[in-house]
């Protein structure tokens, strides 16, 4: 039986140091009987060095478009921008299943290349349940800079540069210190709360000292009423955790914003949902995703009222990069022994038939 081959590209997004195999799931696919292809790439948190002592055979950093396009490519975040035609077989996020912008120019990609696309955020088991999600770090994460924004704000500042921690310790530890010891005094708002994303958002602010009665854990039962709510006004920092899958009355408004003025604790909005230029974004306070180098963007609140700022950073779980990376690959790893036999196992057949319906619709509106 042929040994199956699987290409690790490169993450060519800014800042971003996760990987969608680490070398502990690299080992298990190559005693499997997979052939695992690593690109070098000195932003990823795990050394070229760890990959080639378990086996894999090293190749030129972002060499992919090169690779026979019979094996298959994995990454994480999307592909830059651009209009090549994609030949081969793409295992990532794309963001481009939801309406996001440009996603019918995505797909035209792999349309024009007779490729195909199993995005990671829609991977799921029989019961429907994704297999794999960044969901607990990215809502830890989350917390961790809105606490940090939080902290600068009540000194006047804006939040600067975030970079990558070593661990989720030093990670508690610093937002611990940035707030004067203990985040003791905070109120914290959690939509999304019953969720992998609002569980870590929930963990970060327990770490940090916030008692329990000041982390308003909401989830479906709790917006059930519809927005907008008064009481995201009366939090410190309000992280917002849900999975958009329809249209659902705003969280949060401008006009809200204006007519609280000075009677508005808010002041800081983290939004790890990040559904930014969906159509359907339940916070239309601001149109653009932040960055690692500028986490935060002022939000129009009207003249002499409090400053708002949102994060909106669309990659959060990188600032724990090896944990989260070894958390979502150590949960993706029985799919990925299922490649070889993608063509019946239900995952990968069900991310097939999600991917023809996306591309035609792709195609219709692109004019193919």
């Amino acid at each position: 039986m042929s040994r199956q081959p699987l290409w690790l590209r490169c993450e060519k997004k800014e800042f971003e140091r996760r990987s969608a195999l680490t070398p502990t799931t690299s080992k298990k696919l190559i005693d499997a009987g997979f052939d695992i292809y690593v690109e070098r790439d000195e932003q990823r948190i795990f050394d070229d060095a760890e990959y080639e002592a378990v086996g894999c055979t090293l190749v030129e950093n972002n060499s992919w478009p090169k690779a026979p396009v019979e094996i298959p490519i994995i990454g994480l975040k999307e592909l830059p921008e651009s209009d090549e035609p994609l030949p081969h077989t793409h295992i990532q996020f794309a963001h481009c299943y939801k309406h996001q912008a440009g996603w019918s120019s995505v797909l035209a990609r792999f349309h024009k290349g007779s490729g195909t696309l199993y995005d990671l955020e829609f991977l799921a088991d029989a019961n429907g349940r994704r297999v794999a999600a960044f969901g607990y770090h990215a809502g830890f994460a989350g917390a961790a800079a809105g606490a940090l924004a939080c902290a600068a704000q009540k000194s006047g500042k804006t939040l600067g540069l975030l970079e990558p921690y070593p661990n989720e310790d030093a990670m508690v530890n610093a937002v611990k210190q940035a707030l004067g010891g203990s985040g003791k005094g905070l109120k914290a708002l959690v939509i999304g709360a019953l969720g992998r994303c609002g569980r870590g958002a929930v963990d970060l602010f327990r770490k940090i000292g916030l008692d329990d009665d000041d982390i308003l854990k909401w989830d479906m039962a709790e917006t059930a009423k519809g927005g907008p709510f008064q009481e995201i006004l009366d939090v410190d920092v309000f992280v917002n955790c849900i999975y958009l899958s329809s249209p659902i009355p705003h969280f949060l408004t401008r006009e809200q914003l204006r007519e609280a003025g000075q009677h508005r604790r808010l002041s800081v909005v983290v939004d790890v949902s990040c559904d930014t230029t969906n159509p359907h974004n339940p916070l239309p306070i601001y149109n653009i995703n932040t960055t690692f180098s500028h986490p935060t963007v002022p939000v129009d609140v009207g003249p002499g009222n409090p400053p708002l700022s949102v994060i909106s950073i669309d990659h959060l779980p990188t600032l724990l990069p090896r944990e989260a990376s070894e958390q979502f690959s150590t949960d993706l790893l029985p799919s990925l022994l299922e490649l070889p036999n993608r063509q019946t196992a239900p995952t990968w057949v069900n991310a097939e038939q999600l991917f023809r319906k996306k591309l035609a619709e792709a195609v219709e509106v692109e004019g193919l």
